[in-house]
Protein backbone atom coordinates (compact mmCIF):
# COMPACT_ATOMS: atom_id res chain seq x y z
CA UNK A 1 0.00 0.00 0.00
CA UNK A 2 2.84 2.59 1.05
CA UNK A 3 4.88 1.50 -2.10
CA UNK A 4 1.34 2.17 -4.42
CA UNK A 5 0.73 6.02 -2.53
CA UNK A 6 4.64 6.53 -3.54
CA UNK A 7 4.02 5.75 -7.09
CA UNK A 8 1.40 8.11 -7.49
CA UNK A 9 3.55 10.51 -5.85
CA UNK A 10 5.65 10.27 -8.23
CA UNK A 11 3.37 10.28 -11.31
CA UNK A 12 2.20 13.56 -10.08
CA UNK A 13 5.17 15.24 -9.36
CA UNK A 14 7.90 13.79 -11.80
CA UNK A 15 5.57 12.36 -14.87
CA UNK A 16 3.15 14.73 -15.55
CA UNK A 17 4.83 18.04 -15.48
CA UNK A 18 7.22 16.04 -17.65
CA UNK A 19 4.40 15.18 -20.31
CA UNK A 20 3.00 18.80 -19.76
CA UNK A 21 6.31 20.17 -20.44
CA UNK A 22 7.06 18.34 -23.28
CA UNK A 23 3.59 19.12 -25.55
CA UNK A 24 3.67 22.77 -27.23
CA UNK A 25 0.07 23.28 -26.55
CA UNK A 26 0.19 22.47 -22.96
CA UNK A 27 3.17 24.10 -21.98
CA UNK A 28 1.19 27.12 -23.43
CA UNK A 29 -1.57 27.07 -21.00
CA UNK A 30 1.05 26.97 -18.01
CA UNK A 31 0.39 30.46 -16.15
CA UNK A 32 3.95 32.91 -15.94
CA UNK A 33 5.34 31.69 -18.91
CA UNK A 34 7.62 34.27 -20.15
CA UNK A 35 7.97 35.49 -23.85
CA UNK A 36 11.10 34.14 -24.53
CA UNK A 37 10.98 30.84 -22.77
CA UNK A 38 9.28 28.31 -20.59
CA UNK A 39 8.56 28.91 -16.72
CA UNK A 40 8.78 25.97 -14.65
CA UNK A 41 5.85 24.95 -12.85
CA UNK A 42 4.55 22.40 -10.48
CA UNK A 43 1.47 20.73 -11.73
CA UNK A 44 -0.99 18.68 -9.75
CA UNK A 45 -2.98 15.59 -11.01
CA UNK A 46 -6.40 18.28 -10.96
CA UNK A 47 -4.29 21.19 -13.09
CA UNK A 48 -3.12 18.71 -15.66
CA UNK A 49 -6.68 17.29 -15.92
CA UNK A 50 -8.18 20.63 -16.90
CA UNK A 51 -5.09 21.67 -19.01
CA UNK A 52 -5.35 18.64 -20.76
CA UNK A 53 -9.09 19.70 -21.30
CA UNK A 54 -8.07 22.85 -22.32
CA UNK A 55 -6.40 21.78 -24.96
CA UNK A 56 -8.68 19.65 -26.65
CA UNK A 57 -10.72 22.63 -26.72
CA UNK A 58 -8.24 24.86 -28.74
CA UNK A 59 -7.38 21.59 -31.09
CA UNK A 60 -11.34 21.49 -32.09
CA UNK A 61 -11.20 25.51 -32.41
CA UNK A 62 -11.72 27.25 -29.04
CA UNK A 63 -15.11 25.40 -28.16
CA UNK A 64 -15.97 22.47 -27.04
CA UNK A 65 -17.63 20.26 -29.14
CA UNK A 66 -21.01 19.46 -28.71
CA UNK A 67 -22.03 16.45 -25.90
CA UNK A 68 -24.17 13.39 -27.10
CA UNK A 69 -26.56 12.98 -24.99
CA UNK A 70 -30.51 11.45 -24.91
CA UNK A 71 -33.19 13.44 -24.32
CA UNK A 72 -36.56 12.66 -22.84
CA UNK A 73 -39.12 15.31 -22.44
CA UNK A 74 -41.40 16.15 -19.19
CA UNK A 75 -45.39 15.17 -19.79
CA UNK A 76 -48.68 15.67 -18.01
CA UNK A 77 -50.43 12.32 -17.28
CA UNK A 78 -52.35 10.58 -14.88
CA UNK A 79 -49.55 8.96 -12.03
CA UNK A 80 -50.66 6.22 -9.62
CA UNK A 81 -49.02 5.75 -6.78
CA UNK A 82 -48.33 1.90 -5.83
CA UNK A 83 -47.37 0.84 -2.18
CA UNK A 84 -45.21 -2.47 -2.06
CA UNK A 85 -45.96 -5.04 0.37
CA UNK A 86 -45.29 -8.99 0.57
CA UNK A 87 -48.31 -11.21 0.93
CA UNK A 88 -49.44 -14.66 1.69
CA UNK A 89 -52.17 -16.36 -0.83
CA UNK A 90 -55.19 -17.96 1.18
CA UNK A 91 -57.59 -19.84 -0.24
CA UNK A 92 -60.72 -18.57 0.65
CA UNK A 93 -62.35 -21.15 2.01
CA UNK A 94 -60.16 -24.31 3.28
CA UNK A 95 -61.57 -27.32 5.07
CA UNK A 96 -59.97 -30.07 6.91
CA UNK A 97 -62.40 -33.45 5.86
CA UNK A 98 -63.26 -35.64 8.91
CA UNK A 99 -65.36 -38.51 9.20
CA UNK A 100 -68.42 -38.15 11.92
CA UNK A 101 -69.17 -41.41 12.52
CA UNK A 102 -66.70 -44.62 13.42
CA UNK A 103 -66.51 -47.36 10.76
CA UNK A 104 -64.09 -48.97 8.28
CA UNK A 105 -63.95 -46.98 5.12
CA UNK A 106 -65.09 -48.53 2.00
CA UNK A 107 -64.38 -47.06 -0.72
CA UNK A 108 -62.56 -43.65 -1.90
CA UNK A 109 -65.01 -42.02 -4.28
CA UNK A 110 -62.36 -38.88 -5.20
CA UNK A 111 -58.66 -38.41 -6.81
CA UNK A 112 -55.86 -36.72 -5.11
CA UNK A 113 -55.86 -33.01 -6.41
CA UNK A 114 -59.18 -33.44 -8.04
CA UNK A 115 -61.71 -30.41 -8.72
CA UNK A 116 -64.75 -31.43 -6.69
CA UNK A 117 -68.38 -29.54 -6.14
CA UNK A 118 -70.34 -28.86 -2.46
CA UNK A 119 -72.03 -32.15 -2.22
CA UNK A 120 -69.78 -34.49 -4.12
CA UNK A 121 -69.22 -37.90 -2.24
CA UNK A 122 -65.45 -38.56 -1.05
CA UNK A 123 -65.43 -41.35 1.15
CA UNK A 124 -67.90 -44.08 1.78
CA UNK A 125 -68.04 -45.88 5.35
CA UNK A 126 -69.49 -49.43 6.30
CA UNK A 127 -73.45 -48.29 6.31
CA UNK A 128 -74.34 -51.98 7.99
CA UNK A 129 -73.91 -50.80 11.59
CA UNK A 130 -76.21 -47.37 10.99
CA UNK A 131 -78.68 -48.88 8.75
CA UNK A 132 -79.29 -51.52 11.58
CA UNK A 133 -79.70 -49.07 13.98
CA UNK A 134 -82.30 -46.79 11.51
CA UNK A 135 -84.75 -50.29 11.17
CA UNK A 136 -84.67 -50.88 14.71
CA UNK A 137 -85.81 -47.63 15.57
CA UNK A 138 -88.83 -47.99 12.66
CA UNK A 139 -89.71 -50.80 14.74
CA UNK A 140 -90.09 -49.53 17.40
CA UNK A 141 -92.57 -46.60 15.76
CA UNK A 142 -94.35 -48.63 14.67
CA UNK A 143 -94.86 -50.49 17.75
CA UNK A 144 -96.05 -47.81 19.98
CA UNK A 145 -97.95 -46.73 17.18
CA UNK A 146 -99.86 -49.76 17.29
CA UNK A 147 -100.18 -49.62 21.18
CA UNK A 148 -101.50 -45.74 20.65
CA UNK A 149 -103.93 -46.29 18.39
CA UNK A 150 -105.26 -49.35 20.67
CA UNK A 151 -105.20 -46.92 23.56
CA UNK A 152 -107.24 -44.67 21.81
CA UNK A 153 -109.34 -47.04 20.75
CA UNK A 154 -110.20 -48.05 24.36
CA UNK A 155 -110.61 -44.12 25.55
CA UNK A 156 -113.43 -43.87 23.20
CA UNK A 157 -115.36 -47.01 24.49
CA UNK A 158 -114.84 -46.00 28.10
CA UNK A 159 -116.40 -42.78 26.44
CA UNK A 160 -119.29 -44.50 25.76
CA UNK A 161 -119.73 -46.39 28.66
CA UNK A 162 -119.44 -43.84 31.21
CA UNK A 163 -122.81 -42.01 29.52
CA UNK A 164 -124.66 -45.31 30.32
CA UNK A 165 -122.99 -45.28 33.80
CA UNK A 166 -121.47 -48.40 33.06
CA UNK A 167 -117.38 -47.06 33.99
CA UNK A 168 -116.05 -44.24 36.35
CA UNK A 169 -114.82 -41.00 35.18
CA UNK A 170 -111.74 -42.52 37.00
CA UNK A 171 -111.08 -45.34 34.65
CA UNK A 172 -111.85 -42.40 31.75
CA UNK A 173 -108.83 -40.35 32.88
CA UNK A 174 -106.39 -43.40 33.39
CA UNK A 175 -106.85 -44.79 29.95
CA UNK A 176 -106.51 -41.17 28.51
CA UNK A 177 -103.34 -40.73 30.35
CA UNK A 178 -101.77 -43.83 29.06
CA UNK A 179 -102.78 -42.61 25.58
CA UNK A 180 -100.54 -39.31 26.19
CA UNK A 181 -98.08 -41.46 27.61
CA UNK A 182 -98.30 -43.67 23.80
CA UNK A 183 -97.95 -40.72 21.95
CA UNK A 184 -95.07 -39.07 23.82
CA UNK A 185 -93.22 -42.59 23.13
CA UNK A 186 -94.56 -42.19 19.48
CA UNK A 187 -92.53 -38.97 19.33
CA UNK A 188 -89.35 -40.15 20.89
CA UNK A 189 -89.36 -43.02 18.37
CA UNK A 190 -89.72 -40.49 15.69
CA UNK A 191 -86.40 -38.62 17.24
CA UNK A 192 -84.72 -41.63 17.21
CA UNK A 193 -85.40 -42.39 13.16
CA UNK A 194 -83.87 -39.10 12.57
CA UNK A 195 -80.79 -39.24 14.62
CA UNK A 196 -80.38 -42.99 13.01
CA UNK A 197 -81.05 -41.56 9.99
CA UNK A 198 -78.38 -38.51 10.17
CA UNK A 199 -75.66 -41.10 11.42
CA UNK A 200 -76.04 -43.31 8.38
CA UNK A 201 -75.94 -40.03 6.27
CA UNK A 202 -73.20 -39.45 7.97
CA UNK A 203 -71.32 -42.86 6.83
CA UNK A 204 -71.52 -41.29 3.40
CA UNK A 205 -68.83 -38.16 3.48
CA UNK A 206 -69.62 -35.30 1.03
CA UNK A 207 -67.50 -32.08 0.44
CA UNK A 208 -68.83 -29.07 2.13
CA UNK A 209 -67.47 -26.86 -0.52
CA UNK A 210 -66.42 -26.38 -3.96
CA UNK A 211 -62.54 -26.43 -4.59
CA UNK A 212 -59.31 -29.18 -5.07
CA UNK A 213 -58.97 -31.96 -3.17
CA UNK A 214 -54.81 -32.19 -1.51
CA UNK A 215 -53.17 -35.58 -0.40
CA UNK A 216 -55.56 -38.21 1.03
CA UNK A 217 -54.49 -38.89 4.76
CA UNK A 218 -56.35 -41.76 5.01
CA UNK A 219 -56.21 -44.96 2.58
CA UNK A 220 -59.10 -47.24 2.09
CA UNK A 221 -59.94 -50.30 4.83
CA UNK A 222 -58.69 -48.02 7.55
CA UNK A 223 -61.41 -47.63 10.74
CA UNK A 224 -61.98 -44.08 11.52
CA UNK A 225 -63.77 -42.15 14.40
CA UNK A 226 -65.39 -38.84 15.19
CA UNK A 227 -62.26 -38.20 17.29
CA UNK A 228 -59.31 -38.44 14.76
CA UNK A 229 -56.91 -35.69 14.53
CA UNK A 230 -55.75 -36.39 10.83
CA UNK A 231 -58.59 -35.41 8.47
CA UNK A 232 -59.02 -37.62 5.75
CA UNK A 233 -58.22 -34.89 2.88
CA UNK A 234 -58.15 -31.27 2.38
CA UNK A 235 -60.17 -28.86 0.12
CA UNK A 236 -59.34 -25.62 -0.78
CA UNK A 237 -61.42 -23.24 -2.56
CA UNK A 238 -58.49 -21.90 -5.18
CA UNK A 239 -61.22 -19.50 -7.44
CA UNK A 240 -61.29 -16.90 -6.00
CA UNK A 241 -58.34 -16.75 -3.14
CA UNK A 242 -57.27 -14.15 -0.77
CA UNK A 243 -53.61 -12.30 -0.09
CA UNK A 244 -53.22 -11.45 2.95
CA UNK A 245 -50.34 -8.71 3.38
CA UNK A 246 -48.83 -5.95 5.16
CA UNK A 247 -48.28 -2.76 4.98
CA UNK A 248 -46.08 -0.06 7.41
CA UNK A 249 -48.18 1.25 9.88
CA UNK A 250 -47.47 5.22 7.99
CA UNK A 251 -49.66 3.85 5.34
CA UNK A 252 -52.51 2.97 7.06
CA UNK A 253 -54.77 6.38 6.79
CA UNK A 254 -54.32 6.59 3.26
CA UNK A 255 -55.53 3.29 2.06
CA UNK A 256 -58.60 4.01 4.38
CA UNK A 257 -59.19 7.45 2.56
CA UNK A 258 -58.82 5.37 -0.92
CA UNK A 259 -61.15 2.34 0.32
CA UNK A 260 -63.66 4.89 1.46
CA UNK A 261 -63.65 5.95 -2.15
CA UNK A 262 -64.75 3.16 -4.09
CA UNK A 263 -62.75 -0.48 -4.85
CA UNK A 264 -58.51 -0.29 -4.31
CA UNK A 265 -56.80 -1.87 -7.14
CA UNK A 266 -54.33 -4.73 -6.15
CA UNK A 267 -52.01 -6.42 -7.96
CA UNK A 268 -49.86 -9.36 -7.29
CA UNK A 269 -46.74 -9.67 -8.25
CA UNK A 270 -44.47 -12.52 -9.06
CA UNK A 271 -40.46 -12.70 -7.12
CA UNK A 272 -38.69 -9.97 -9.65
CA UNK A 273 -42.04 -7.80 -8.76
CA UNK A 274 -42.03 -7.31 -12.58
CA UNK A 275 -44.28 -10.27 -13.51
CA UNK A 276 -47.75 -9.37 -12.55
CA UNK A 277 -49.97 -12.21 -11.21
CA UNK A 278 -53.21 -11.55 -11.14
CA UNK A 279 -55.22 -8.37 -10.32
CA UNK A 280 -58.16 -7.80 -7.32
CA UNK A 281 -59.32 -6.24 -4.96
CA UNK A 282 -58.46 -4.76 -1.26
CA UNK A 283 -61.86 -6.07 1.19
CA UNK A 284 -60.53 -5.70 4.73
CA UNK A 285 -57.93 -3.59 6.16
CA UNK A 286 -57.56 -4.41 10.42
CA UNK A 287 -58.53 -3.09 13.19
CA UNK A 288 -55.66 -2.99 14.59
CA UNK A 289 -51.69 -2.27 13.82
CA UNK A 290 -48.93 -5.03 14.81
CA UNK A 291 -47.20 -2.88 17.43
CA UNK A 292 -43.91 -5.78 17.29
CA UNK A 293 -43.57 -5.13 13.79
CA UNK A 294 -45.15 -1.89 13.20
CA UNK A 295 -47.26 -3.06 10.21
CA UNK A 296 -50.77 -3.48 9.49
CA UNK A 297 -52.35 -6.39 7.64
CA UNK A 298 -54.84 -6.13 4.98
CA UNK A 299 -56.71 -8.79 2.97
CA UNK A 300 -57.52 -8.58 -0.92
CA UNK A 301 -59.38 -11.35 -3.08
CA UNK A 302 -58.76 -12.37 -6.47
CA UNK A 303 -60.91 -14.17 -9.11
CA UNK A 304 -57.59 -16.29 -9.92
CA UNK A 305 -59.12 -17.67 -12.52
CA UNK A 306 -56.04 -18.98 -14.45
CA UNK A 307 -55.07 -20.11 -11.07
CA UNK A 308 -51.76 -18.57 -11.65
CA UNK A 309 -51.91 -18.06 -7.75
CA UNK A 310 -51.49 -20.65 -5.66
CA UNK A 311 -52.66 -21.20 -1.61
CA UNK A 312 -48.99 -20.36 0.36
CA UNK A 313 -47.68 -18.86 -1.88
CA UNK A 314 -45.61 -15.83 -1.44
CA UNK A 315 -45.82 -13.11 -3.75
CA UNK A 316 -45.15 -9.31 -3.56
CA UNK A 317 -47.95 -7.01 -3.35
CA UNK A 318 -48.76 -3.58 -4.80
CA UNK A 319 -51.56 -1.26 -3.28
CA UNK A 320 -52.78 1.42 -5.67
CA UNK A 321 -52.89 3.90 -2.63
CA UNK A 322 -53.83 7.03 -4.94
CA UNK A 323 -53.82 8.84 -8.74
CA UNK A 324 -52.51 12.20 -8.83
CA UNK A 325 -54.06 13.72 -11.99
CA UNK A 326 -51.92 15.90 -14.49
CA UNK A 327 -48.96 15.04 -12.56
CA UNK A 328 -45.71 16.48 -14.69
CA UNK A 329 -43.42 13.49 -14.77
CA UNK A 330 -39.70 12.61 -16.32
CA UNK A 331 -38.14 9.82 -17.21
CA UNK A 332 -36.32 8.75 -13.85
CA UNK A 333 -32.53 8.79 -14.99
CA UNK A 334 -32.73 12.76 -15.62
CA UNK A 335 -33.32 13.61 -12.22
CA UNK A 336 -29.67 14.15 -10.61
CA UNK A 337 -28.31 14.26 -7.34
CA UNK A 338 -25.69 16.62 -5.69
CA UNK A 339 -24.58 19.02 -3.18
CA UNK A 340 -26.90 21.40 -3.81
CA UNK A 341 -29.83 18.59 -3.74
CA UNK A 342 -32.43 16.94 -7.03
CA UNK A 343 -31.75 18.73 -10.25
CA UNK A 344 -32.05 18.23 -14.16
CA UNK A 345 -30.10 19.00 -16.45
CA UNK A 346 -32.68 21.10 -19.01
CA UNK A 347 -32.23 21.89 -22.36
CA UNK A 348 -32.66 25.78 -23.32
CA UNK A 349 -32.68 28.10 -26.19
CA UNK A 350 -29.60 26.93 -28.71
CA UNK A 351 -29.44 23.63 -27.53
CA UNK A 352 -27.19 24.57 -25.03
CA UNK A 353 -28.12 22.76 -21.31
CA UNK A 354 -28.90 24.51 -17.94
CA UNK A 355 -28.94 22.95 -13.92
CA UNK A 356 -33.04 23.12 -12.84
CA UNK A 357 -33.51 22.19 -9.27
CA UNK A 358 -36.77 20.68 -8.86
CA UNK A 359 -38.55 19.06 -5.99
CA UNK A 360 -39.61 15.36 -6.75
CA UNK A 361 -42.43 13.15 -5.90
CA UNK A 362 -43.31 9.07 -6.11
CA UNK A 363 -41.59 7.63 -8.99
CA UNK A 364 -43.42 4.19 -10.53
CA UNK A 365 -42.19 2.07 -13.58
CA UNK A 366 -39.53 4.22 -14.27
CA UNK A 367 -40.81 7.69 -14.54
CA UNK A 368 -40.58 10.22 -11.40
CA UNK A 369 -43.57 12.73 -10.06
CA UNK A 370 -41.60 16.56 -10.71
CA UNK A 371 -43.42 18.08 -8.08
CA UNK A 372 -41.65 21.47 -8.71
CA UNK A 373 -38.74 23.16 -10.72
CA UNK A 374 -40.46 21.82 -14.37
CA UNK A 375 -43.42 22.56 -16.81
CA UNK A 376 -44.87 19.57 -19.30
CA UNK A 377 -42.84 20.13 -22.60
CA UNK A 378 -39.72 20.54 -20.90
CA UNK A 379 -36.93 18.89 -22.24
CA UNK A 380 -34.47 17.01 -20.53
CA UNK A 381 -31.30 15.02 -20.77
CA UNK A 382 -32.06 11.17 -19.53
CA UNK A 383 -28.57 10.25 -20.27
CA UNK A 384 -24.91 11.03 -20.56
CA UNK A 385 -24.70 13.55 -17.77
CA UNK A 386 -21.17 13.20 -16.80
CA UNK A 387 -19.60 15.23 -19.47
CA UNK A 388 -22.35 17.87 -19.06
CA UNK A 389 -21.40 21.78 -17.36
CA UNK A 390 -24.39 24.49 -17.30
CA UNK A 391 -23.93 25.88 -20.82
CA UNK A 392 -22.66 23.45 -23.03
CA UNK A 393 -23.81 22.30 -25.79
CA UNK A 394 -25.53 19.24 -26.60
CA UNK A 395 -26.39 16.76 -29.42
CA UNK A 396 -29.47 14.33 -29.09
CA UNK A 397 -28.76 10.81 -29.74
CA UNK A 398 -30.83 8.84 -32.82
CA UNK A 399 -31.66 12.30 -34.28
CA UNK A 400 -30.15 15.97 -34.83
CA UNK A 401 -31.20 18.50 -32.01
CA UNK A 402 -33.62 16.12 -30.43
CA UNK A 403 -37.41 15.78 -29.82
CA UNK A 404 -38.67 19.32 -30.01
CA UNK A 405 -41.03 20.81 -27.36
CA UNK A 406 -44.01 19.35 -27.33
CA UNK A 407 -43.26 16.31 -29.15
CA UNK A 408 -43.01 12.69 -27.07
CA UNK A 409 -39.56 11.56 -25.75
CA UNK A 410 -37.98 9.16 -27.76
CA UNK A 411 -36.23 7.56 -25.19
CA UNK A 412 -38.89 7.49 -22.31
CA UNK A 413 -39.32 4.30 -20.61
CA UNK A 414 -43.49 2.45 -20.80
CA UNK A 415 -46.01 4.64 -19.30
CA UNK A 416 -47.48 4.11 -16.00
CA UNK A 417 -50.96 2.64 -16.37
CA UNK A 418 -53.77 4.81 -15.82
CA UNK A 419 -56.38 4.58 -13.59
CA UNK A 420 -59.38 2.60 -14.42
Amino acid sequence: MRKAVQFLIFCALVVVPIWVWRDPDLRALLPGRASGGDATVTVGSKAAEVSLHEAKRKKVGGEMPPVPVQIGVAESRDFSVYLNGLGNVQGLNTVSVRSRVEGQIVAVRFKEGQDVKAGDVLVEIDPKPFQAALNQALARRAQNVAQLDNARADLVRIEELIRTEVETPQKRDTQKALVDQLAATVQADEAAIEAAQVQLDYATVRSPIAGRTGLRQVDEGNVVRAGDQDPIVVVTQVTPVSVVFTLPEQHTQVVRRALEKGGVQVLSMGRDNRTQLAEGKLMVVDNQIDSTTGTIRMKADFPNEDRRLWPGQFVNVRVRAEVREKAVTVPATAVQRGPMGTYVFRIAEGETCEIAKVVTGPSEQGFTVIESGLVAGDRVVVDGHFRLQPGAKVRALGGEGGPKKGESPKTAAAPVPKAS
